[in-house]
């Protein structure tokens, strides 16, 4: 059944995600997930029926919450339904690329192979910034160009002033998407006020993160009108589940939101715990983070990220040598994880 498949996918590799990967333990750490099971109401009346393509209450509800108009809102099945969609609305397969800078979220490069589409990398600078020189020589032919601030795995934020220089070197040529999947952590970091100024700029958003709805699978796409419209041309027909749009209603009413900010307080407060305590550990060196995870460099990571994983404590990988990805958790999970490292460097 192989030789059936297209070529490029035969020869792709696939994203790893933390699910993929396994493990057994008791604290996971893996995934920027939150610690914080909410609980919601689902009536489940009319699950006999097709959902809204775009659910009204849902649009007008995160337009309200991120502050744009409903017509510049799209939902999706998570974020990374939207970097398909965009990648399917703009690039023609063989012809236009997409560009990202390494080292950032994995899916941009895995959507554009699998819709034959070609990918030009622009790594980032070694304070973790865009190369401005290098994207301005690579940009000809490029349809997309992705950015993620704060950016996973590294966790610093972008520099406002490249995004914007960004948006005016591609203006009327390619769209600039920012990947804004932890921005409800640091939200005046945003770029949003930037949409009414750039007709090329669109904005990724999930409920995964801050809004403890990994599980949902609702994101959204911000943008102006026009990309929104283009883009509902090859959305599927019956994107967001009636349970879907129930739930993230709930999480977006009053009630909803003052529970996550105080939420998004509580993980900022175990994130600044956990930074403080790893710094003081030798040979250990832990790197802003503004999203629910702390980038941290050690000085033999594959040996201690084996025994944390042997112990029940599951962190991620990170694709930076000597480097280790720790999501925020509860604070018995930072202390445990705290604790067990400190215990493994002494």
């Amino acid at each position: 059944m192989e030789k059936l498949a297209r070529k490029d996918v035969q020869a792709l590799t696939p994203y790893l995600s933390a699910r993929r990967l396994g493990g057994q333990g008791d604290v996971w750490l893996n995934a920027n997930e939150s610690p914080f099971n909410n609980e919601y109401v689902v009536n489940g009346n009319s699950l006999n029926r097709y959902s809204e393509c775009q659910p009204e209450p849902l649009i007008r509800a995160y337009a309200e919450y991120a502050g744009v108009r409903p017509d510049q809102v799209l939902t999706s099945r998570g974020a990374d339904e939207s970097i398909e969609l965009l990648i399917r609305t703009f690039c023609e397969a063989g012809e236009d690329s997409i560009l990202f800078c390494p080292p950032t979220y994995g899916m941009y490069s895995i959507s554009a192979e699998t819709f034959g589409v070609v990918r030009k990398t622009v790594p980032l600078t070694e304070d973790w910034q865009l190369n401005m020189p290098e994207i301005t020589k690579q940009i000809d032919g490029v349809k997309l160009v992705f950015v993620c601030s704060p950016n996973n795995p590294t966790g610093n934020l972008l520099n406002r002033g490249d995004i914007e220089a960004l948006l005016e070197m591609t203006a009327g040529k390619a769209l600039v998407v920012v990947d804004e999947a932890y921005i409800d952590f640091c939200p005046e970091a945003s770029t949003v006020d930037l949409l009414v100024r750039y007709p090329n700029l669109a904005i990724l958003r999930t409920m995964s993160k801050a809004f403890a709805l990994a599980g949902l699978r609702c994101g959204f796409t911000l943008a102006n009108t026009q990309v929104i419209q283009l883009m509902l041309k090859v959305i599927a027909p019956y994107p967001v589940p009636v349970p879907v749009t129930e739930i993230a209603c709930q999480a977006l009413s009053e009630v909803g939101l003052a529970r996550m900010k105080y939420q998004v307080l509580d993980l900022c407060a175990n994130r600044a715990y956990l930074q403080a305590g790893l710094s003081m550990l030798p040979g250990v060196q832990v790197f802003d983070g503004y999203g629910n995870y702390l980038l941290v460099k050690f000085e033999d990571a594959e040996l201690l990220f084996t025994a944390l994983w042997d112990n029940g404590i599951i962190l991620r990988r990170s694709p930076i040598e000597g480097c280790i990805r720790i999501s925020v958790g509860n604070r018995e999970e930072c202390e445990k994880t705290l604790t067990f490292i400190r215990q493994q460097l002494a």
